[in-house]
Order: C-alpha cells, then structure tokens, then sequence
C-alpha cells in the first residue's frame, strides 16, 4: 500500500499505479522480491533467443540427405551381396541355367547402378526417381518406405501435427482417406460460406480419429487449429535460408500426387476465407548449429508461437493495466512453476488490497476506499516528519504547555484550579517515595500528579493548491500533492474537530473532495492561475464554518494570469495590471471576513516576491518561500504551532 501511495502522488488514477506498481517489481512484507511484469518479460525473451542460438534448420534437409544416403548404400551393399551369391551359388541346377541366371542378376544390377550412378544431385529429385526404381535389396526398400512414409506425413503436418500420428504407412489408401477427409472438410466450410448449417457431428464421427486424444468441439474450433498449424508450418519455411527452403518445399510437394495437392490447395484458400490469418508468418533468425528434425521443429515453432503469445498478452498488460489477460498455465508451461507463481503473485496485489479495504471497484474500475486515504495520508505524514526530525526545520515552538485543552502524555504537580486528570500510577508513587511502603497508602495535596495539556483551537483551513501546467514542469506538484495528503491526514487523525476544504485552481477554480484527493491531478495544457476565484471560492466555503480560526493555505508556483470579472474570465500572460488588482480585491475582502491567508510560493522570482509581500501587508497572512523538499515541513510545523497557545 505504502509503493501504491508513492505512484498515486505522480500518476492520479488508481489503476495505473497499481499498473505501474506491478512494472516496477517490489519486496512483499516477507521480504521476497516480486520481479516487475518487465523483468518477466526480459526472461522470456532470454528463453526464446537461447532456443534461435541453439538450432540449424537446415539441419532437416541433411536429417533428410542422411536417410537417403543409408538407403543408397544399403542398395549397393545389396547389389554386390546378390552378385556375390549369383556367382558362388551353381549348387545343382546345371552350368548352362546358373550361367543364365546369373547374367539376369547381372544385367539386373548393372542398370541399377547406373540409375544409381546417375540419379541427380539434388535431394528432391533423388527421391522421385527412386520412388520409381526397383530395389534389389530387401531392407534398401523397407528403408526407403520408411523415408517416404515420413516425407509425407511431414507433408501432411502442415495441416495438423495428429491428422498422421495414427497413420502407420503412408499407402495409398492411407492418402486416399486423408484426402476425403480434406474433401468433406472443404463441403463444410463451403456450405458455410452459403450459409448453411454444416453437419460436424456427422465429420466427427466419420474422421474423428485424425484429431488426437483432445479433438475439437465444433468447426470454429477445427479451422482455428488448421490455421495455427499452416502458419507454424510457414513460419518455419520462412525462417529456413532460401535454397534450403525451396529444396523443402519442393521435396514435400512431390510426396503429394496431384489430387491430394488441389484439394489441400483449395482447404488452404477455404480457411483464408473463413478464418484469416491475424497477423503474418514471423520469421526467426536461428543461429545454432544443434540437429534438428521436421517435426522437432514444428514442436519448436509452436513453442516459439505460444512465447510471442505470452509476450503480447503481458505487453498488452502494461498499457491495459491488468494482469487479467496473461494466461497463467501458458506461463507455467513456458517458464516453470516459479515465474507462473510469480506472476500469480503480482495479479493478486489488487486482489490483497482490495480484500484489504485499501481499494474497491466503482464503475468498473479501481478507487481508493476512505481507509487506503488515511492510510496514504498517514504515511505521508510520517514521511514528512521523518525528514522534519532528520533536518530540523527551525523557527516554530512546539512544546507549548498550558491549562484545558487535549491531554498529553507529560505530568506536573497538582495546583489549586487544575482539572483533576490525574495520573494515578505516578500520585501513589509520590506517597510511597514520602511514607514509604507500608499499607494503608496515606495521600496528601502534594502527592497528586496531573496530566499535563495543549490548548487547541478549532481551525477551519482552506487550501488552495495551483494545479496549472507549471507545476509539474517545475516538479513541484509531487511534492504539493504529499503535503495535501498529509495535512488531511493530519487533521483527520490528531485534529478531528478541525476542517479542511481542498480547493484545486488553474483557469477556474474547483472544490476537491476528500475522497477524490488520491486521484487529484494537474491541468494538463493549462498554464494559468486564476488565483481571484479561487480566493472568492475558498471565501464562500469559510463563510459558512463559525470557528473562531479561518485561514488559507496558499501553494503556488505562479503569478495570477487569469482572473473572473462580470461573468467573464479573462487571461494574459505576463500578468495584467488588472489581474493583480482583482486578485488584491479579494484578498482584501478575505481580510474583511477575518480570514489569515498563508502563502507558500514555490518559486522565488523577484515578481512573485513583491506580490505576495503585498498580500501579506494587505492581510497580515505569512510567507514562506519554499521548494519542493521543504514544504511540506514548514506547512505542517507551522500549521501544529498555530494549534497551540498559551492561556
């Protein structure tokens, strides 16, 4: 609550500070630092850039290059080992059949060679060709399926990573099915476009194992998924250097025959129409040189995907100012239980406060509830008699002592007249310090100790804060603001039959409720002071008060450049003569109503010195030249001082 008080003094509405409380991290009253939504934000980015340094996409191609290599050696190793056997084994079938036979083998293996001798050099190609070729060896084969199944369930993932995961062997069957899967899938968001009711109960219950162990509830939901995997996909072509990205491409096309490819093509454009793409494909500079699959890399583009995700929602949360729209269990997934407590943590400031009594919603937004402004103002307070004690402002007595009046803690002998508040712990020791300890206790006159105490008198005060442009610019509304809120801490607390008036003046002047004090700010774009009406204003308020002590409390950067005459409001800057002199005017009338005006000027200019000493002649008020570290100490010692009399 204490770092809450110290942003609303700068930044007036409640929501920002708490906003700008989160942002700028702070220690619970545990003693545990809570990182700021910023520090969170730089971890994540951390995690994100290690993963780009980690990896070589292009480490994919040669994964693929690989694969093929084992497969093409494999198939020589096996043409030699069918040569090898054709040539030892005559074993009982006669000269001229094994001569016959091996010739086969021979010519056989002579023209795969060749095709192997001669296939391209690019990858791609490779594979298409040898889609076609005959393998001599067993296990050459099965390898070279495995590899082809692979290729076109990567082909396939771009859709969907689980549309293939049941999917063994990527057959012609298996394609076949997927492929009428895209066409009913395609019939209903065409009818959607029409307008018509698609019937996805009926797709689900035909197609609904390609979708994994969580599928989706509805058809919005499906082409959601859809999309966010084409654009992972993308995304991951995108970051690949071009020739390596055009090998890809070309290399998973052509695991596709041609019907499969025009109705994918057309389930792409179907999406685009019914469920755009927010934003376009990013791209990501990875610098690695760690090995990397296809699929461990779109394993790694949805992570990158959900890391961009977590970074909008908690960039949207420092302009938003709320924790609400940062997914917790995304944090936890993405950064650990630690930082997903952390971020806990800061979301639930508002909520301590709030169950606090420090702060409520009104109107769906935050305020500061009447305990969080005694609160502030008490802290206020404290603060400025923290440094009161450490510098010792001089020139005002506050240990006047008298009869009647609040009791205090101090204690003198009892004379003939005095209220009998006496104490009755030091009165008892008087006599026993006289008799001694013997009982019964005997008292006499001269035993009785009485409670000393302060004469004071009800004041009625007005204060009248400048909340022109020049305040902030000069960087002494912070400070103005504080000693607003520790004045009315101070009555509140120590004076309560006191009252306090806030009244705010730029152009016009303007009652401030107590209630509104927290969220108090300056005019912004209004550089004038209209000191006239806001002397007129604080004059009617105080006509209304029947306490013996009417003052003003003067704070001020300014000279009058704004004044009211006729019901017309006039300003000019350098000051008018008439302006002072209607500024005067009313000063003049205060003086009639025995209203003390006290001014507290923040700024020492020779103009401003001569006006307000005039003020002071004309009202017999006092002027303290202050700056911004000081006020608040000569504003409260000299309001305490002026609390105590002698009688």
């Amino acid at each position: 609550m204490d770092e809450l008080g110290k942003n609303l003094l700068s930044h007036w509405d409640v929501a920002d500070a708490l906003r700008r409380l989160q942002n700028g991290g702070l220690r619970d009253n545990q003693g545990r630092r809570l990182p700021s939504i910023q520090e969170l934000l730089q971890r994540l980015q951390k995690q994100r850039q290690d993963h780009l340094e980690k990896y070589n996409l292009g480490s994919m191609l040669d994964d693929i290059r690989k694969k093929l290599d084992e497969v093409l050696a494999t198939e020589r190793r096996g043409i030699q080992n069918k040569l090898g056997k054709a040539e030892s084994s005559s074993g009982e079938i006669s000269p001229e059949v094994h001569q016959r036979l091996l010739k086969n083998v021979q010519d056989r293996a002579r023209q795969n060679l060749s095709k192997l001798d001669n296939l391209p050099s690019d990858t791609g190609r490779q594979i298409k060709e040898l889609s076609d070729y005959d393998f001599m060896d067993e296990n050459a084969r099965n390898q070279f399926q495995k590899l082809m199944d692979m290729l076109k369930k990567q082909a396939m993932q771009s859709y969907g990573r689980s549309l293939t995961e049941k999917i063994k062997n990527m057959d012609a069957a298996a394609m076949a099915q997927i492929r009428q899967m895209a066409e009913a899938l395609n019939q209903m968001m065409e009818q959607r476009m029409r307008g018509e009711d698609p019937d996805f109960g009926s797709f689900m219950q035909q197609f609904g194992s390609y979708f994994g162990d969580d599928p989706p509830r509805d058809l919005d939901e499906l082409m959601e998924q859809m999309q966010d995997q084409l654009s992972r996909a993308q995304s991951l072509m995108d970051s690949m250097l071009p020739g390596d990205r055009a090998s890809l491409e070309d290399l998973l096309n052509s695991m596709l025959d041609e019907a499969t490819k025009r109705e994918l093509a057309k389930l792409s454009a179907n999406l685009d129409a019914l469920h755009p793409r927010g934003q376009e494909h990013l791209q990501y500079r990875f610098s690695g040189e760690e090995n990397i699959s296809y699929n461990e890399a779109l394993e790694l583009m949805e992570t990158l995907g959900k890391m961009d995700m977590l970074e909008e929602q908690l960039n949207k949360s420092r302009d938003s100012r709320s924790l609400e729209g940062v997914d917790e269990e995304l944090a936890k997934e993405l950064m650990g239980e630690e930082a997903a407590e952390e971020l806990k943590r800061l979301r639930d400031i508002s909520k301590i406060l709030e169950e606090s009594g420090y702060i409520r919603r009104a109107g769906g937004k935050y305020e500061l509830t009447p305990r969080g402004m005694r609160r502030i103002g008490r802290k206020a307070l404290d603060d400025i008699f923290a440094q009161l004690r450490k510098d010792t402002v001089g020139g005002h007595n506050m240990n006047l002592r008298g009869n009647g009046g609040e009791r205090i803690q101090e204690t003198r002998k009892f004379e003939f007249g005095d209220d009998f508040q006496i104490e009755l712990q030091k009165t008892i020791m008087n006599s026993i310090y006289r008799e001694g300890a013997s009982l019964p206790v005997k008292l006499e006159v001269d035993d009785f100790e009485v409670y000393r105490t302060e004469d004071l008198t009800r004041s009625a005060t007005v204060l009248m804060l400048d909340l022109s442009l020049s305040m902030p610019m000069r960087g002494n509304f912070e400070a103005a603001k504080r000693v607003t809120l520790a004045l009315d801490g101070l009555i509140r607390s120590q004076y309560p039959r006191d009252r306090l008036y806030i009244i705010g003046f730029s152009s016009y002047a303007r009652k401030i409720k107590a209630e509104d004090l927290s969220r108090m700010g300056w005019d912004e774009f209004d550089p004038y002071t209209n000191m006239q009406h806001g002397l007129h204003l604080a004059r009617t308020i105080l006509d209304k008060e029947r306490s013996t002590n009417k003052q003003i409390i003067l704070v001020s950067d300014g000279e009058p450049t704004a004044h009211y005459e006729d019901e017309r409001i006039f300003f000019q800057y350098p000051p008018s003569l008439r302006t002072i002199q209607m500024t005067l005017r009313e000063v003049r009338r205060c003086t009639q109503k025995g209203i003390v005006i006290n001014t507290f000027m923040l700024d020492s200019g020779r103009f401003m010195g001569a006006f307000v000493s005039q003020m002071a002649r004309m009202n017999r008020g006092r002027v303290f030249f202050a700056n911004a570290d000081n006020l608040g100490q000569y504003m409260l010692v000299d309001y305490i001082s002026n609390k105590r009399k002698r009688i």
